[in-house]
């Protein structure tokens, strides 16, 4: 199977499903460890707790495949809101580490009254090209996605930001670090924009 999406009880893989095939891109959904490891390339997504996230992987034992996969064969993976999030070292959602395939944490955002921004991040925004990659050719930064979002990528690392954008302040939205690709907005839900990454994606 070309691209495997892994499904591991926390989000809803089947709307990233139905947009790659609308895209005619060979794709399936699992939780199956064979499955997994045949795999050409990954999609982690999620939504919902770090914590639950990690916890989920090591109980069903995809934990240790992924990291074979994306370590060891080092084939691309992407990670989805929360999926990107679990390839940081940790999070303030929790207290688990997490992958740490990215020199990065997670955050939560955290603004005073006075500056009139509701969490969670929800809704279409920009990004901001800092380090061009393929996982974001032919997307300028006229491209909008779409976000849900309470928690933020922090990298430690400039060059592993492909794109940041603004929410009170500037957040990582796109890393890259060789094989290993996260972006925080919903490509599945972002139209021709998120069209667009995914073609980039299987691609790669």
């Amino acid at each position: 199977m070309n691209i495997v999406i892994v499904d591991y009880g926390l989000g809803n893989p089947g709307s990233i499903l139905n947009m790659l095939r609308y895209l005619d891109i060979e794709a399936t959904i699992s939780d199956n460890s064979s499955v997994i490891s045949n795999a050409k390339k990954l999609i982690l997504p999620g939504v919902g707790s770090f914590d639950n996230g990690i916890k989920n992987l090591k109980t069903s034992g995809l934990y240790d495949v992924l990291m074979q996969k994306v370590l060891g064969q080092k084939i691309p993976i992407l990670g989805i809101c929360l999926g990107m999030q679990l390839m940081t070292i940790n999070s303030e959602e929790g207290i688990e580490n997490g992958f740490g395939w990215i020199d990065a944490v997670t955050k939560k955002f955290d603004f005073t009254p006075e500056r009139g921004l509701k969490v969670p991040h929800i809704g279409w925004n920009r990004v901001n090209t800092e380090n061009p990659n393929i996982i974001m050719y032919e997307l300028q930064d006229i491209s909008k996605f779409y976000f849900v979002h309470s928690y933020y990528v922090s990298c430690r690392r400039p060059h592993d930001i492909v794109c940041s954008t603004t929410f009170g302040i500037d957040f990582t939205s796109v890393f890259a670090k060789d094989n290993i690709y996260g972006c925080q907005f919903h490509p599945e839900k972002s139209h021709k924009y998120g069209m667009q990454l995914l073609k980039n994606f299987n691609s790669l």
